[in-house]
């Protein structure tokens, strides 16, 4: 009999058969030879069953059956590929030995597993383990075969992952939606990620820009001129700037020490898939899942680099021949032929920690080049190829040498200090492209190249590649001072770039290279699943993308706040999911029992449930968003059951509002949970503006001179308050005013004449506000918040 092999994808079977069956037919689904038959699996073909496979009565969502604790998980077929698992299970019949030849990771091990199992395929079953599909590894792989059992703990480890995900997902999805009447997607990974989001914004709505001042002094000493920055406090008036400035301009000075240091940078780490997605998305924007995807076509497709799930940043010392193949291909090739021919062989080897570390290499070695010479690929597989090759070549190089300066000048008794950083050798930064070359410049003074400077930093850092030259024994002459407006910033929104680095790091602030691989394991998902996790997020309507920029929507905050506030933080913890993740980790070596594991994620599913069930109800328009005319993309539709009953919510969509200084970069109204709750003792509805909020006042102005409506209430202000097109707020916004009253406030919209009431008075007229159970309440919106333009509507006695 023969033996069937089965890949998880067309393209890996069918390079594996031209390999070891390289006369085999082609069957369409499947190729055969004389002693294998190679067929796929196109993915998962089976997953964990959905909870109506175990009981019909699953398929309406009632809280009375939750938890759903399965004794036994079932598995189901996909029903798009139900036709190739009947293959497989067909030709398993011909055969007495299986091959999995899936991917060689956690997923691919799962992807295999459930096959067999579902199957009922019984034979001895042998693993090819590989890092790409150049044919020489294929060939070395399937003559170093090992028995299937030895990678038992991966295998259990792949369920435990799966069936925690479906416990946790299943049971806190339909908990929440039965609740609150609107679906709601929860899950292990995806909702600590979304916390992630949501933290950022709530820091960036409440930060406070406060300006503040620098002096800065521009000196001769002979033929040589630099600059230097004020020494002192932080200066927050801008007459006391201006008096420094005029006191030392033209006046002369003398420098009163002068350190010099030299100063070694290494090439960055090899490539991780983490690293290249995060990379990838700084330089050219792409998401990760694109990233991934044209990573897989480079690994699968083209066989140009190995195996991209990886989560090392080393190779092993099997590897380094292999290296030393692709430095020989990358000389032949006009792209790279420069750059590769002054490369110096001897730098890459396995006393070189910086590269060869086994220690850090586990399933797979860092992302490589193969030996294979490109052929024609599109312009974005390009770049990806160019990233990854670049950082290959620069291990071949020298670390770049610098001269670190450090001048402090003292004039008319101020003193000034002056930073700079000379390149005496470019070292391995010759192997750059052009704009990586320009963009770099800008980050040669920070500690790592990810790590973001400080403001004062910013400005008193000169870069150079030519002498700065001082004397300390020479006088110097101050030529001109100014006095420079600086602001504090708010911290910057999440890109994918940087939402995956917090991932690898479960949100912890990490720069130390060394800790972060230390955390790679108590991350939030894998390097295969990140990517996945960010889409879902957008699939559902919680995020959205502006640009390069992630940005929670409503439903976003809502769903983080009605989770935290039903007092399940753990579930919105991402230290708590990095701890599970390093469980699993544990339990791929065999270090730690799934069982365990498994018994404690049925406690968590149960405790989730219970206090889910005595939360207080959300109210509907907690979900809605503000405005009609805001820029949701509309993916939060879903529709929800509860019992007999069918609610269904959208998002609102239109263009989005342009904003330049709007704190959050949002083009989203954000509400917070009590926004919609209903109060026990009488109905209040309460919705709170915010430094975000300003993006009225910017299309008003953009429309020309603003009618004003009333002096602005927020105390000290003086500014006035004029009319946008989502609300009102007030011209000082750039001072740093955040008051701003919406247009539309629990479903009611805001005129003029009511702004401008609660702006000069306090309160409105009394209106009449419509309750969710369709009654009417006489009562009135009052100001409670000068400071913001908060507002509640107080029902009247």
């Amino acid at each position: 009999m023969k033996t069937l092999i089965i890949a998880e994808k067309p393209d890996m079977g069918r390079t594996i058969a031209a390999v070891i069956e390289p006369k085999a037919q082609n069957k369409r689904s499947y190729l055969e030879g004389e002693r294998f038959i190679i067929t796929w699996a196109i993915g998962h073909l089976v997953g964990l069953a959905e909870p109506d496979h175990y009981d019909p009565k699953y398929k309406r969502w009632n809280d009375a059956d939750l938890p759903i604790i399965p004794e036994r998980f079932k598995l189901w077929p996909n029903p798009r590929t139900k036709e190739q698992l009947k293959t497989i299970g067909e030709l398993a019949k011909r055969c007495d030995r299986l091959v999995n030849a899936c991917d060689a990771g956690r997923e691919g091990q799962l992807i295999f597993h459930y096959v067999r199992q579902y199957l009922k395929m019984s034979q001895p079953t042998e693993r090819l383990w590989i890092s790409d599909l150049t044919p020489e590894t294929i060939r070395r792989g399937f003559d170093t075969l090992r028995s299937d059992q030895d990678y038992d703990p991966l295998t259990r480890a792949a369920r435990a992952r799966s069936e925690a995900d479906w416990l946790v997902g299943m049971n806190a999805s339909r908990a929440f939606t039965i609740r609150h009447k609107t679906l709601l997607s929860v899950g292990r990974v995806q909702t600590p990620v979304l916390a992630l989001l949501y933290d950022r914004h709530k820091e960036i709505t409440a930060f406070d820009s406060e300006t503040y001042f620098v002096v800065q002094a521009a000196f001769n000493q002979q033929d040589f001129s630099y600059k230097g920055l004020w020494q002192g406090e932080r200066i927050t008036k801008r007459e006391q700037a201006d008096a420094i400035a005029q006191k030392v301009s033209g006046k002369p000075g003398r420098i009163l020490s002068y350190e010099t240091n030299e100063s070694k940078e290494f090439p960055y780490r090899l490539y991780d898939l983490t690293l290249l997605q995060r990379e990838a998305n700084g330089k050219f924007g792409y998401p990760a899942k694109k990233t991934l995807d044209i990573a897989q076509a480079l690994y699968e497709k083209h066989k140009v680099i190995t195996y991209p799930r990886t989560s090392s940043n080393y190779v092993t010392e099997e590897n380094i021949p292999v290296m030393g193949n692709v430095l020989n291909m990358l000389k032949q090739t006009p792209a790279y032929g420069d750059i590769a021919n002054g490369a110096d062989r001897s730098r890459v080897h396995k006393g070189n920690k910086a590269v060869c570390n086994p220690a850090k290499v586990e399933d797979h070695h860092a992302i490589l080049p193969t030996p294979k010479r490109p052929g024609t690929l599109s312009a974005e597989e390009q770049n990806i190829y160019d990233l990854i090759v670049r950082r290959f070549l620069s291990h071949y190089y020298p670390p770049a040498v610098y001269n670190n300066h450090e001048v402090m000048t003292e004039v008319e008794g101020e003193v000034f200090k002056t930073r700079a950083k000379e390149q005496l050798e470019p070292g391995w930064r010759v192997v750059l492209s052009a704009e990586d070359g320009a963009a770099v410049a800008k980050e040669k003074g920070r500690k790592k190249k990810t790590e973001e400077p400080t403001e004062e930093q910013e400005d008193e850092l000169l870069l150079t590649d030519r002498p700065f030259n001082v004397d300390a024994g020479l006088p110097v002459n101050c030529v001109e001072a100014l006095a420079l407006e600086k602001a504090t910033k708010p911290p910057k929104p999440f890109t994918e770039g940087t939402l995956l680095k917090a991932m690898e790091s479960a949100g912890k602030s990490i720069e130390d290279e060394e800790l972060r691989d230390a955390m790679k394991q108590t991350g939030l998902g894998t390097p295969a699943t990140r990517a996945a996790t960010i889409e879902r997020l957008k699939q559902v309507g919680y995020i959205t993308t502006a640009g390069k920029r992630l940005e929670i929507t409503t439903k976003g905050c809502a769903a983080i706040e009605l989770i935290r506030g039903a007092g399940v933080e753990l579930l919105a913890s991402p230290e708590m999911t990095g701890r599970w993740e390093q469980r699993l980790h544990q339990i791929s070596k065999g270090e730690a029992s799934d069982e365990q594991f498994m018994q404690k994620v049925k406690q968590f599913a149960e405790m989730i449930v219970g206090k889910v069930r005595h939360q207080r109800p959300a109210a509907a328009n907690l979900f809605a968003e503000a405005d009609a005319g805001q820029g949701a993309k509309g993916k939060g539709r879903g529709t929800s059951r509860n019992g007999n009953k069918s609610s269904v919510t959208a998002s609102s969509k239109g263009k989005p509002a342009n904003s330049p200084h709007q704190a959050s970069a949002s083009t989203q109204r954000r509400v917070t949970a009590s926004d919609g709750l209903v109060n026990a003792s009488k109905p209040v509805r309460r919705l709170s503006g915010g430094a975000e909020d300003h993006k009225s006042t910017t299309s008003a102005k953009a429309a020309g001179s603003p009618a004003v409506i009333a002096a602005c209430p927020r105390p000290g202000c003086g500014g006035q308050i004029v009319e946008g097109k989502r609300g009102y707020g007030c011209m000082k916004f750039r001072e740093g005013c955040s008051f701003v009253i919406w247009k539309v406030q629990g479903g009611k919209a805001i005129t003029a004449a009511m702004a401008k009431a609660l702006a000069t008075s306090g309160e409105t007229r009394k209106v009449s506000l419509k309750l969710e159970d369709g009654s009417i309440v006489p009562g009135k919106w009052k100001l409670i918040d000068q400071t913001k333009g908060s507002i509640e509507y107080i029902p009247a006695e």
